[in-house]
Order: C-alpha cells, then structure tokens, then sequence
C-alpha cells in the first residue's frame, strides 16, 4: 500500500504538489491521472525519495522509501525509459543494478524472457526503440521481484501489441497482491486497466475513487432522437441551450434525467423513437473533472 497524507512539494514560489492526501491499496491497479504540469511525476518522485517533501509524507508499506532496507525487493519503479546507459547493452544495464541488488544472474534471464527483448539484449540500450526502451525499464521494475510496482507512461512508444502486453501484465500483478501505481496520458487505455483512479489539478488532489465511484459521480447525460425532422425540430426548441446536436436527429442534453426530457418532448408535440441516460465513459468523466485545472491550454488559431 502506499500513502500520501498532506504530502506537499514547493520549488520556490511554485507548488508542484499541494496537501495532497490518498491512498494506493494492493491488490489493485491505481491510476494517478492529471493534465500536464498537475504534479504526477513529481508525486512519483516524492514516494520514491528522489525528491524530499516540502511537509508531508509519503509511505510505501507504512514505511519512507529512505527507511527500507534492500528497497528494490521492495519497490519496483520505472520512471524513464531513456535512464539506462545508451552504450550498455540492456543485458549489461541489468546485471549491474543485480550485482548491485544481491540478485541472481539468473533473475536477469527470467525479467528478460517475461518482457520479451531477448534478440535485443546484447544490443547498446541507446539503439532501442521507444517501445523496447520501456520494456527494459520494466525489466528493471521487476529484478527485484517487488510487492509494490510505479510505472510514469508504460504503455508510451508500446504498439498494440505491446499495449495488450503491459495490460495483461498488470491486471495479473495486481490479481496476486500487488500494489500497483501508475500513470497515463491514454484515458481510454486506463478505463481498461484501472480499479482506482487519483486525479490532480494544479498539485492539488480533485478525486480519489474507485473508477465506478469516478463516473457515477459525475452528471450524466440523456441521448434523445426524435422520429422525423419535424419533431427534431421541435425537440431542439424545447431542449434550449442544454442540448447539443450530436447527429443529423439527435441530440445530447444535459442537466435532467430521462423522464424530464421526456416530459418536454412531450409538451412540445416532439414523437421520440429513442431516449436513454448515458452515464460518462472515464474519459469523458474525467474531462469533465479537469476542465477548468489545466495549465497548459492551446490557444485556437
């Protein structure tokens, strides 16, 4: 399990990470979620001791990472997929973090064969591709054969395949026991991966939510098709700015539940041949979250 309680991290005048209070529990897959520059990898670095909190704590087992003995057995972690040497071979690159660790050279075979780069392994790591990259951070992830597991982007430069890969990889982590914390830009994938969702804004903690609890608290919409153009039209009218047309006869309306928008329909002399609550997919939740704490916002032409 990791814990944050108040966790908090200022450079300066900025505040990376503000009184930030969660819990990652094993046993499931957590997704720390945010927009750029909302504090995720600075979170990530501050479990990992690699920087030192402001005020605040952050545990991994009841524990600072400082305070563990032999932490890579421990904590597995894979935060860069550039951090080994571009002139060692990815082989090489894990020997040494084994030698240094006390592992088996025989466990470097095993992470190897799991995260399939084995015709690479002699190869310099700086040749590898983006996705053959990551696979080796999360070789080194798994040297150590840890109960907790952090991964920044794991699924970033992977190919389909590879995405499925790091999917199946850890749901089973999770499946026996694990602590696994994670982050990703690709909401899409996280609704398939994730229980549990951590989301920041602005270093500042906006939910912490199993990802059922995450979409269920966020308003849902009624999906409303009218049964001719006439009706379409009327239905528009009736709906008002709640509403946003989303085909050639539907619309999306927002702020009321099925029965509401029926009830207007009805009013306005509209003939319906669909009406449905749509509850939000994660992303869409999530969107919907962030909206108004992203800090970097592109400016239309």
């Amino acid at each position: 399990m990791i814990e944050l309680r108040n966790l908090t991290k200022r450079y300066g005048d900025r505040t990376a990470v503000d009184q930030v209070t969660a819990t990652v529990p094993s046993g499931q897959v957590t997704a720390l979620l945010g927009p750029n520059g909302a504090g995720k990898s600075t979170v990530m670095r501050l479990v990992l001791g690699l920087d030192r909190p402001t005020s605040g704590t952050a545990l991994v087992d009841g524990r600072r990472y400082a305070e563990l003995r032999r932490p890579l057995r421990l904590v597995g972690a894979h935060l860069d997929a550039r951090a080994f040497h571009p002139r060692r071979s990815g082989r090489a690159g894990l020997l040494a973090l084994a030698r240094y660790n006390g592992f088996a050279r025989a466990r470097v075979r095993e992470v190897i064969d799991q995260v399939g780069i084995g015709a690479v392994a002699a190869r310099p790591a700086g040749t590898y591709s983006l996705g053959m990259a990551q696979r080796l951070g999360i070789a080194a992830a798994m040297l150590g054969d840890p109960g907790t597991l952090i991964l920044d982007e794991p699924v970033n430069g992977l190919d389909a395949d590879g995405v499925r890969w790091v999917r199946e990889l850890l749901r089973t982590w999770a499946g026996e026991g694990r602590t696994v914390l994670l982050t990703s830009h690709l909401i899409s994938e996280v609704a398939l991966i994730a229980d549990r969702v951590v989301v920041i804004g602005r270093g500042r903690l906006l939910a912490d939510a199993t990802v059922a609890e995450f979409t269920a608290g966020q308003a849902a919409a009624v999906e409303v098709a009218a049964a001719d153009e006439a009706s379409f039209g009327l239905l528009v009218t009736a709906m008002g700015d709640r509403a946003e047309k989303t085909g050639q006869d539907r619309l999306r309306v927002r702020g009321g539940d099925a029965a509401d928008v029926g009830r207007r329909a009805h009013r306005a002399g509209a003939v319906l041949r669909e009406l449905r609550t749509d509850a939000p997919s994660l992303e869409e939740a999530y969107v919907r979250l962030i909206e108004d704490r992203t800090e970097f916002v592109a400016v239309p032409r």
